[in-house]
């Protein structure tokens, strides 16, 4: 019998930590199934700063380079820099990119460094207990806004691909999902497409992820893929942002 469905070559054989319901290990094979299809698996570098996929160099089966927290992008441009030949992709969580990290990564899309971001949003701090992230929708509840968000008093979520598509160097900025088959599918597109823009040569592309936190959340992972469909879209939409490719 033919096998049809096997693990990417780009994944390790190691069992994820990620939680029940988290959408870090989709993103993750669609990442390698993609560095397979396009054949780089031999030269390409991801970047994981801290969060909850701190400890992706576990599960890619490609050369990874820690980056402080925040600094994927930084760390990225040095890289593709001096190795240019090389595929350069950051994984990093929204509040990593949306906040501590966003003077790099604004300045790395402004200047059209050739690296590929994967921004995953779940609208919290993750890795560190559920605090209140830039991207926290209106009237969330998290650790630090056992209210709900305010945004009065805490500011609105902070759109961070919109700001990224007025960037001069920005070429190709979309946002999808992993909440549904369908939506997981226009995933993989969007991440080929940004990887193959870095391949041409053209500038910055980034993949912003909606993905599921059900532990964070404190909802059943059923619900907490229909909270990304009905709440969490309305607040950031899923579309094309950018794309001059």
């Amino acid at each position: 019998m033919k096998r049809i469905f096997t693990r990417p070559e780009s994944l390790k054989e190691t069992q994820f930590h990620y939680c029940p319901g988290c959408g870090h290990s989709i993103i993750h094979r669609l990442v390698a199934e993609v560095i397979d299809e396009l054949g780089i698996r031999d030269r390409t570098i991801g970047v994981p700063p801290a969060g909850c996929a701190v400890l992706a160099y576990n599960y890619f089966d490609v050369d990874m380079v820690e980056a402080p927290h925040g600094r994927a992008a930084a760390v990225a441009t040095g890289l593709k820099r001096i190795l240019p030949d090389r595929v350069v992709f950051t994984y990093q969580g929204d509040g990593d990119i949306a906040a501590i990290g966003t003077a790099e990564t604004i300045h790395a899309a402004n200047r059209g460094e050739r690296v590929t971001s994967i921004f995953v949003n779940n609208a919290v701090y993750g890795m560190t207990g559920g605090q209140m992230a830039p991207t926290t929708i209106p009237g969330q509840v998290t650790t630090t806004s056992p209210g709900g968000r305010v945004p009065l008093r805490d500011g609105n979520p902070l759109d961070l691909s919109e700001m990224l598509g007025i960037a001069q160097g920005s070429v190709y900025i979309e946002r999808t999902s992993v909440s549904r088959p369908k939506f997981i599918l226009k995933t993989k597109k969007a991440l080929k497409k940004a990887f193959q823009v870095q391949l041409d040569d053209l500038g910055f592309s980034l993949v912003e992820i909606l993905s599921p936190c059900p532990t964070n959340w404190k909802m059943s992972p059923v619900d907490a893929v229909k909270w990304v469909d009905e709440t969490m879209t309305q607040y950031f939409p899923l579309k094309v942002i950018k794309d001059v490719a």
